[in-house]
């Protein structure tokens, strides 16, 4: 039972880790699409799918993208660096579970090669909520009877957070296209392979700049101590060796 209790905090912990590296993506994405609502739906009475509203949906999906994929760079070097303090700790532990101690240590911000797909995850997770209720209510929301209530709150809170995935088909629909909402299930794919292609590269280019330090370090070091150290004779009279011609 305490094993289960143990595994389950561990569990539990690293789900949290995961969700809280996940906010800073999801929240870029939420203002794409906010962003992409106010400038797509200005003109309520028109509404329709133009080169403008592509242009627009293009420049707030990249941006989003762009950031996520900053922001799982940094996030996979600073891991990376918790990675190698977990192993100091972990080397320098004796057979009674003793060794350094590290206050600022914490295994579950550890790197892993698979935690930059689950966080992108965490943060498409509401890209594949909101194609599945856009999805099972798609002929009531494209011919516009909603009838207030539930529904029509969250078709405007997935319009307002999703628009980068959702507006597209939105207004495609409008126009007679009938494109299922459920394929908006599949931009849930840029966070995740984006977040985890760049978690590594940002991980693998911290490793790099390590190694090049330590190179560096161990140059200096060795120049220094191959460098001829100069003998003080005191300045006396016949101390110092006489100069070759």
């Amino acid at each position: 039972m305490a094993k289960i209790k143990k595994t389950l905090k561990k569990i539990g912990r690293y789900t949290w880790e995961l969700f809280k590296s996940s906010i800073p993506a999801a929240l870029m994405y939420f203002c794409a699409g906010a962003v992409l609502m106010m400038l797509t739906m200005k003109d309520v009475e028109n509404l329709q799918w133009d080169n403008n509203a592509l242009m627009w949906t293009l420049i707030c999906g990249i941006a989003a993208c762009a950031y996520n994929g900053l922001v799982m760079w940094a996030n996979g070097g600073n891991q990376y660096e918790m990675l190698v303090s977990g192993n100091v700790k972990r080397t320098s532990m004796d057979e009674y579970g003793m060794g350094y101690k590290m206050s600022n240590h914490k295994e579950a911000k550890e790197y892993r090669v698979w935690k930059g797909f689950a966080i992108g995850g965490f943060a498409a997770i509401y890209t594949i909520i909101f194609a599945i209720v856009f999805g099972c209510n798609q002929s009531a929301i494209d011919t516009q009877q909603l009838s207030g209530g539930v529904l029509s709150v969250f078709v405007l809170i997935g319009m307002f957070l999703s628009g980068w995935t959702i507006l597209p088909f939105y207004y495609a629909n409008l126009n007679g296209a009938a494109v299922s909402y459920f394929l908006t299930a599949l931009f849930a794919l840029l966070p995740i392979v984006i977040s985890g292609v760049f978690y590594i590269i940002g991980a693998y280019a911290r490793r790099n700049k390590a190694i090049r330090q330590q190179e560096l370090a161990d140059k200096a070091a060795k120049a220094e101590a191959e460098k001829v150290k100069k003998i003080n004779y005191g300045g006396l009279p016949g101390t110092k060796p006489k100069k070759r011609k």
